[in-house]
């Protein structure tokens, strides 16, 4: 962190007037790109999707429940792992306390994940999370979603992620977020996908460091410091 400039309050003042200014086209740029994004056109899924959960075998339309739209977050988790990608786990930690809001929008959410369903399991207990969670290792989501890659895509760099081809990736799992929406015959469609740094935008503590002086303090290193919530060292 610099050395911080040292002023008076209304130096203070007259500088944050100023960065409001910015704040405010930023948010009206924020809220044309979401009216930009709801305006995309809907695509038609035709393949039957279908993934393992608590109750057995799901489809993609039962992960709807009774809502119309739903929410997926694809979550690293590759089956010969032991446990979940730790950034996407800070990111499911921000989801979980959304979904009682979020169903009174008419909206439902899951986790999606490579791992067999027992694995799967055990981790959302070890992380408290009361969100739906399914597996879909028998499923072709995944690769659809580009979001799973084989080996020879890793050691040839091209896969194929967040709307780019050719792309070189470290491990055969990425994370991402994909939305979905049913009409009222039962068809399904793909409405968004968003991947990379596009998924911060729900990731609420990124929020709150930026407003704060040291901000996220990575030292352009990215999300070397995070660890899951239950693993973080008592550094008092």
């Amino acid at each position: 962190m610099s050395t911080p400039k040292i002023g008076t309050r209304q130096e203070w003042l007259e500088a944050r007037l100023e960065l409001l200014k910015k704040e405010k086209a930023h948010s009206r740029a924020r809220d044309e790109l979401t009216r930009e994004r709801q305006a995309l056109p809907w695509v038609k899924l035709e393949k039957v999707y279908t993934f393992e959960g608590l109750s057995g075998k799901l489809t993609l339309s039962d992960l709807f429940g009774d809502k119309s739209q739903l929410i997926v977050q694809h979550f690293m988790f590759d089956p010969e792992w032991d446990e979940g990608c730790k950034s996407c786990s800070f990111m499911a930690d921000h989801m979980d306390p959304s979904i009682v809001h979020i169903a009174h929008r008419d909206t439902a959410f899951v986790v999606v994940s490579k791992a067999p369903l027992e694995k799967l399991i055990a981790y959302k207990e070890r992380m408290r999370w009361r969100f739906n969670l399914v597996s879909s290792f028998n499923s072709d989501f995944n690769r659809d979603f580009h979001v799973s890659f084989t080996d020879e895509e890793i050691e040839n760099s091209t896969c194929q992620y967040n709307f780019r081809e050719g792309v070189s990736f470290p491990v055969r799992e990425a994370h991402g977020i994909s939305t979905f929406a049913r009409d009222k015959f039962g068809n399904i469609y793909h409405t968004y996908s968003v991947y990379g740094r596009g998924s911060e935008n729900v990731m609420t503590a990124y929020v709150l460091l930026d407003m704060v002086s040291k901000g996220r303090n990575e030292d352009g290193k990215g999300m070397y410091w995070l660890r899951r919530k239950d693993a973080y060292e008592d550094e008092n």
